[in-house]
């Protein structure tokens, strides 16, 4: 598996990362087992976010690493914060919202920390823009935690180029991504400036429900041309489309189960032609180019 860094001052992660969003429906010892066989095929990196699972996936994975604490230098660990919404473990919550006050990012860190059994986040990420962001008060928290060494890089998610801009003028070190909705099915990101912004500061966008949240694409006739002429699925055909992208897409996979990983991780070796990458886009463009 290729390992990458995703911002030249942030970290190396493997391409293909390991989304845990799914993982509260299986159990503790499946999850385990997920883990084992993402890093035995090279995916070390492990995507989360508190409120995963009702606040449950952190804990679950935080598991394994209890179990196994030699695990935890052989990944790296993204989680991500400032969705609230209304919950029996968050009583205080009556209304779903953002919360990216200084005290919420860095509680929500410390308490990932916790729940992972870990003294460090290898990435941090808001997990959706916040209408009152104070680019101050997130400035202040995330130097407070870089400072401590409790979270070593930072980043956002579903931001727009404008909102990204905006937090980066204010923080003294750079955002290292920007985690979106990109896929065959998701196309808006190649045109509206979002991936362009990424390719002009550096930085690597990953792409969350990067399969569409597993459901195959219509073009099924045409899709098994191209996938018997790279001995591929169609999923790993979908993530290697993703994977040539000049601005170096790390796609978050979703599954709970471990074939699929194990399929997932064999995509990196597939090198599309530039002409099966305009015909896949135009397949789900439903039309030729201009």
């Amino acid at each position: 598996m290729e390992r990458r860094k995703i911002h030249s001052q942030g970290p190396t992660l493997s391409r293909i990362v390991a989304g845990a969003w799914r993982w509260h429906t299986v159990s503790a010892e499946t999850v385990e087992r997920l883990t084992l066989v993402a890093l035995e095929h090279g995916i070390t990196s492990f995507d989360h976010a508190d409120i995963y699972g009702d606040h449950s996936n952190e804990e679950t994975f935080g598991l394994t690493l209890a179990k196994n604490p030699s695990l935890r230098n052989k990944m790296e660990l993204i989680t991500k914060c400032d969705i609230k919404f209304p919950s029996a473990k968050r009583p205080a919550t009556w209304v779903k919202h953002y919360d990216t006050s200084k005290e919420h990012i860095i509680w929500s860190a410390e308490n990932s920390l916790k729940m992972f059994h870990t003294d460090r986040l290898d990435l941090l990420l808001i997990h959706r823009p916040d209408p009152l962001l104070n680019p101050y008060e997130v400035a202040e928290a995330f130097s407070s935690l870089k400072k401590d060494g409790k979270v070593l890089h930072f980043g956002v998610s579903n931001f727009t180029p404008s909102q990204f801009r905006m937090l980066q003028t204010h923080l003294p070190f750079p955002l290292v991504t920007n985690q979106i909705e990109i896929s065959l099915s998701r196309l808006d990101p190649f045109f509206n400036g979002d991936l362009d912004l990424m390719i002009e500061l550096g930085v690597s966008p990953m792409a969350w429900s990067p399969l569409d949240g597993g459901k195959l694409m219509a073009n099924e006739r045409e899709m098994f041309g191209k996938a018997t002429k790279y001995s591929a699925s169609y999923s790993q055909l979908a993530l290697a489309w993703l994977l040539k992208h000049p601005s170096n897409i790390f796609p978050v996979i979703g599954t709970t189960q471990p074939d699929r990983i194990k399929e997932a991780a064999k995509a990196i070796d597939i090198k599309l032609d530039r002409q099966d990458w305009f015909e896949m886009l135009k397949w789900v463009m439903g039309k030729e180019l201009p």
